[in-house]
């Protein structure tokens, strides 16, 4: 039910018949007077130096006597040769010589007891509001200049890419002692399986190649033995069935000799892995074993008869990029998988010891790849690499599953790897046809590499944020851009979204943002700094490039891909009546007023989500594992809703690189079936991304309840069956504020009849009050005062008007059939419900 607002009470103001004509011009004059006596006042030399272009278009929220003009305000002094600036007005030498200041230029605020001056019309580009039809010609302008984007980035050769990343070679290094019999009977009868199922596992379209390497102890002849990678498993059968278990002397084996040996085979698929299988330790007391000098004959590190090291060799494996698991037997190899995980750790590998192992806690959790979240500034050159101990014990019934889930996570990382190459390779600019190296840009692999530009040193926000201190957040940005311009969700509403991507709108937003100058987090191209806007309580993050290079284009791509991610949201929840409903933030694509029509000063500005991120998939294989002891429940509906994405666009989309707070989700991927569509978006693997979902999906009880048909096997056989009729979902609305736009039932939304047609969530509803002021209205006439919400316009990324309601111009390029209100849910309401709509029909 809608509630109304909380009674609203008038603030003391400036009236008429308290304050005259002559009292509001003479205060007016000593305003004047006072800000040219601090303006002659002010050095010259006060211009700082050139701040670095990611931060270029802030202006310092500083008294302006006691900074430079920023751009906006030479702009306008161009406009306006003669002004002269006081506070933020412009006062041209005409009005200095009449001594007097117009009331246009007085304004009361209903937290303030003073009278503060603001910018007369037309003084400043940040006064002019945007009427419809130049927003209209914007918008275009804009679409053209994506298509120029889209037409400039020559298209990237994602075919191949899945067969690629799931290609294994596959290396089985064996101790070949007295001790391992049973073991090297089970690798030899189970080569033949453990080759198919990862050839099943992938869509039948991994090429795998298997290798052996044994090894025994010094003394031992043959002490080593090898098969070099062959793709027939009948020919790795029948080498295990000749090697002869026996030999060794003390107790540790000559593993550094296998693991060099390991090295020097011929290496070739994308994918890597190690399967290490032994029950004994190297040589070395006290760094690779605990056995004691006593049960080694050559305790010393280095001093075995090949004078090997540990340390070199692990690195030069990292360097190939092999994935190395030790299927552990017992406790004796411990310190030989602490000091191989260290190894691989140090490298920003990701390394994993068993909790029975004794020295776990000195691995586990002790080498952070991320120590801020989602925006990492550390090298990520190995991170798709991994070593992990996992338990095969004194039976070998574990060795196929261990073998093919090592080898199914290896793939999963190759293929992050190789997305990641794609998208970091030499591509146009749409403006100066220039080829440049640009990052990926919070991909499902994160900015992990760096953009080939100049690095500038960053000085990183240490402490909280201080939200609620004055003057914490010390920059003021005066931008203009785009938002997405979300509706009531209709019937037809998705399935318009899916045809085109002009059907996604856009809407014209001006803002001023108040950012802390110093961010607080970095990927390889973007800096995040804590922000609000004027109006507002929210909190926002604005992230700015370090460099120019990317364009207002590429952040409208990602915006309109978030916009459609909300569509299915939308419908998805409506479907499942999930409280509270799984939703994604909006992005809101801006540039500085100053820099508008060029390439640079292009940010974003999006809310900002405190809490632990959790990532529930990403493009490339990934899938959250749940805990069998507290399973995440929102993980099944993350993966169900990847899943419902492909499903209701039948093939043609898939949302996918899931992660965020709870049910809030932010920069996420889409896959597309259409080369052409989102082709700006990094992340977007076409097709391949479609079967490197669902090689890792497993369809849960969400899937079965939406009546999911498609799957793997349809994958493989290219032959696909969806559900056809979908039920049309009850009323569901994103907030009215289009720097929110948060998902809400329609039943729950807070309306005020000062403003109809408009959706309030219950975190922006108190801020439409409590902004309220009350102004005096610049009209021609006597004085008069009117009440305005700031927030209400802000939200609608709109100036706040200086005229009273009443007075105020009517734009003549807004037709009646599209005012802004609720003319659109009338119609809706007026055509009557559709029980079901069609997923083929669009």
């Amino acid at each position: 039910m809608a509630s109304k607002p909380p009674p609203y009470t008038s603030p003391g103001s400036v009236s008429r018949s308290k304050t005259s004509r002559d009292e509001i011009r003479s205060l007016a004059d000593e305003m004047l007077r006072a800000s040219l006596t601090r303006g002659a006042a002010s050095p010259a030399s006060s211009v700082a130096s050139t701040p670095p272009s990611y931060r270029r278009s802030a202006t310092p929220a500083t008294p302006p006597s006691a900074r430079p003009p920023n751009p906006a305000e030479l702009l306008s002094r161009e406009r306006n040769p003669g002004a002269t600036r006081v506070g933020s007005s412009s006062i041209t030498h005409d009005s200095i010589t009449r001594g007097s200041i117009t009331r246009d230029s007085i304004t009361r605020d209903s937290k303030s007891s003073s009278v503060s001056s603001v910018s007369s019309v037309g003084s400043s580009s940040s006064t002019s509001t945007v009427s419809a039809a130049d927003a209209k010609a914007r918008v275009r302008h804009l679409q053209r200049e994506v298509e120029r984007a889209k037409a400039d980035v020559p298209r990237r050769a994602t075919g191949g890419l899945f067969k690629a990343a799931c290609s294994t070679d596959l290396l089985f290094l064996i101790d070949t002692t007295g001790s391992m019999y049973s073991y090297i009977n089970a690798a030899k009868e189970q080569v033949r399986s453990i080759v198919d199922d990862i050839k099943n596992s992938f869509l039948n379209e991994s090429e795998v190649r298997v290798a052996v390497v044994s090894y025994k102890d010094h003394g031992d002849l043959p002490n080593i033995e090898f098969l070099d990678f062959t793709p027939s498993a009948d020919q790795v059968f029948e080498f295990l069935g000749r090697l002869n278990a026996s030999g060794g002397a003390d107790a540790p084996e000559d593993v550094l000799g296998g693991v060099y040996q390991a090295l020097n085979v011929s290496w070739k698929q994308q994918t890597r892995c190690i399967i290490h299988i032994a029950d004994a330790p190297p040589h070395g007391a006290g760094v690779l074993h605990d056995l004691g000098d006593g049960s080694d004959y050559y305790p010393r590190p280095g001093s075995e008869p090949h004078g090997l090291t540990y340390e070199p060799l692990l690195k030069q494996l990292i360097q190939l990029n092999v994935n190395y698991a030790l299927l552990r037997v017992n406790s004796s190899t411990d310190r030989m998988a602490l000091a191989f995980a260290q190894v691989y750790a140090t490298s920003n590998a990701d390394a994993k010891l068993l909790p029975s192992n004794v020295y776990s806690t000195q691995v586990n959790g002790m080498y952070s790849r991320s120590h801020s979240g989602l925006w990492s500034g550390a090298s990520t050159k190995h991170a798709d690499l991994q070593f992990e101990e996992m338990e095969l014990g004194t039976t070998y019934s574990q060795l196929r599953h261990l073998v093919v889930r090592t080898v199914t996570t290896s793939v999963s990382r190759t293929a992050g790897r190789m997305s990641l190459a794609l998208s970091t390779v030499p591509r146009p600019s749409a403006i100066s046809g220039k080829g440049k190296s640009i990052a990926t840009d919070l991909t499902a692999i994160r900015e992990d590499e760096g953009s080939g530009g100049i690095v500038r040193e960053v000085y990183f926000e240490k402490d909280p944020p201080q939200w609620d201190t004055p003057g914490w957040l010390d920059e003021t940005l005066e931008v203009e851009g785009f938002c997405p311009d979300m509706v009531v969700q209709s019937a037809n509403s998705l399935n318009e979204m899916m045809n085109a991507d002009e059907n996604i709108k856009l809407s014209v937003t001006q803002l001023t943002i108040r950012a802390r100058s110093k961010p607080f987090a970095e990927g390889s191209v973007r800096v995040a700094s804590y922000a609000r806007t004027a109006a507002s309580t929210s909190k926002f993050v604005v992230k700015s490039f370090k460099d120019d290079g990317k364009m207002l284009a590429h952040l409208a791509e990602d915006m309109r891909i978030q916009a459609l991610c909300k569509a299915f949201a939308l419908e998805f929840n409506g479907l499942l009546k999930i409280e509270p409903p799984i939703d994604f933030i909006v992005t809101t694509c801006l540039q500085s007023k100053a820099t508008v029509g060029s390439d640079g000063g292009c940010l974003s500005l999006e809310p900002f989500i405190d809490g632990e991120y959790i990532k529930y998939n990403n493009n490339s294989m990934f899938v959250k594992e749940d805990s069998l002891d507290e399973p995440d429940p929102f993980n099944q509906i993350a993966q169900a809703f990847s899943h419902f994405t492909f499903e209701r666009s039948w093939g043609h989309f898939l949302v996918n690189d899931l992660q965020g707070v709870g049910h809030l989700l932010t920069d996420p991927a889409i896959q597309t079936l259409d080369h052409e569509r989102f082709k700006l978006a990094e992340t977007n693997l076409y097709e391949e991304g479609f079967k490197f979902f669902f090689v890792a999906h497993e369809c849960n009880s969400i899937c079965r309840k939406l009546e999911l048909k498609s799957n793997r096997e349809m994958v493989v056989s290219g032959h696909y069956e969806f559900r056809e009729r979908w039920p049309t979902i009850e009323p569901t609305v994103c907030c009215s504020n289009k720097l929110c736009r948060r998902i809400v039932r329609l039943a729950s939304t807070h309306e005020s009849e000062k403003f109809p047609g408009y959706h309030w969530c219950s975190a922006c509803w108190p801020q439409l009050q409590s902004s309220m002021v009350r102004w005096i209205c610049m009209a021609p006439g006597p004085n008069h005062e009117f009440d305005m919400s700031k927030f209400f316009y802000e939200s609608q990324g709109q100036l706040a008007p200086r005229r009273c309601p009443e007075h105020v111009e009517k734009d003549k390029s807004v037709s009646s059939a599209a005012v802004v209100g609720g003319n659109l849910w009338s119609r809706m309401k007026a055509v009557g419900p559709k029980r079901s709509i069609s997923g083929r029909s669009w």
